[in-house]
């Protein structure tokens, strides 16, 4: 899981564009919106196509998001019990 946890961070940063973040600086318990990394409903937007494209997991509900995207531990897990690719 320390692996994907690592792609996410990478991952992260590469499609939202965060080139002032750093993958070391992205802790993986670290809020990813609000005090955290402060991503908006934009970068929610962009998380749940990464989904998709990268784990082939589709989310039907998008307030799922809300508890997806709490963390990366938490987008770690969603996507090891769910990933299709």
């Amino acid at each position: 899981m320390e692996n994907l946890k690592t792609e996410l961070k990478h991952k992260i940063i590469e499609v939202l564009n965060l080139e002032d973040v750093s993958v070391e600086e992205i802790k993986d318990t670290d809020p990813l919106f609000g005090g955290g990394l402060g991503l908006d409903s934009i970068d929610a937007l962009e998380l749940i196509v990464l989904l998709d494209k990268d784990y082939g997991i589709k989310l039907a509900d998008p307030k799922k998001g809300k508890e997806i995207f709490q963390s990366i531990d938490t987008m770690a897990a969603f996507i090891e019990a769910n990933r299709t690719k």
